[in-house]
């Protein structure tokens, strides 16, 4: 009896390690809105993959916060890539209007700046801020936007706590702020980005993966096709992001002996 009693037991606890993830009974948007405010964020870690054909050329990974403000627009940004051809570099940036000022430190920039001095200041960004520091290949969809969110509910099909779905570039302008602020915006109107996004038990977003093949944009990423795997964690948690030490910054990159150039774009 006690041994058909043990097997009984172990057969339980197997089948409740086995039981599906817990249902979702949230709406996302609401519990959305409930944690966006200003001075408040989510952190992200982030892998992207770049496939030219059937081979893998390029496999960068980021980390670091995100800054919103109550409408959950990404006004300020503090993220640290790795596994890029120039080695670890870290950006800041902010966009306080339409130009925005972001900062570098390390990479390709670390290579030109003058003695004393680990940050370069760029105030010439334009409107495309974000894509300008993290690179053609981030993450397109921004979940801190509830009009984004939603569209991406209504354009996907519900299965517990994930949602799949294909969205075409125009249509994700049209809600988008972080997307119409990126380089891709204008790289193809019909280019569909398919996506998965995962809830969590409150109906908070914990991880998007999108992949999209370039229809339009440069020779070099035309025909490219991206895979991005983003990770969110401590949704509304205070966050403080803040311009580096002005002494160690400064606007001019040295080259050869030349100075006070900057990058083009």
């Amino acid at each position: 009896m006690r041994k058909t009693i043990t097997i009984l037991a172990t057969c339980a606890a197997l089948l409740a390690g086995a039981a599906p993830a817990q249902a979702v009974t949230k709406d996302p948007v609401q519990a959305l809105k409930a944690v966006l405010a200003p001075g408040h964020g989510v952190h992200i870690t982030e892998t992207t993959t770049l496939l030219a054909g059937t081979r893998e050329r390029a496999k960068r990974r980021r980390e670091g916060v995100f800054e919103f403000n109550a409408k959950g627009e990404v006004q300020a940004l503090d993220v640290t890539t790795t596994g890029g051809e120039d080695g670890r570099e870290r950006v800041i940036g902010f966009n306080h209007d339409i130009g925005g000022t972001g900062y570098r430190s390390g990479g390709l920039v670390g290579k030109w700046l003058a003695k004393g001095k680990t940050w370069w200041k760029d105030s010439h960004q334009f409107h495309l801020w974000h894509t300008e520091l993290l690179g053609d290949d981030e993450q397109l969809i921004n979940p801190a936007e509830p009009a984004t969110l939603a569209a991406l509910l209504k354009h996907g099909q519900r299965s517990r706590n994930t949602v799949t779905g294909t969205i075409r570039f125009k249509e994700l302008r049209k809600v988008s702020l972080w997307f119409d602020h990126s380089t891709h915006s204008s790289w193809g109107e019909n280019t569909k980005l398919s996506y998965t996004l995962t809830l969590t038990s409150a109906g908070l977003i914990s991880r998007v993966r999108s992949a999209y093949t370039l229809t339009e944009g440069t020779d070099e990423l035309v025909g490219k096709t991206f895979h991005v795997d983003t990770r969110y964690s401590r949704w509304g948690g205070k966050v403080s992001i803040k311009a580096p030490d002005r002494r160690k910054t400064t606007t001019e990159l040295c080259a050869k002996g030349f100075c006070n150039w900057r990058l083009p774009g």
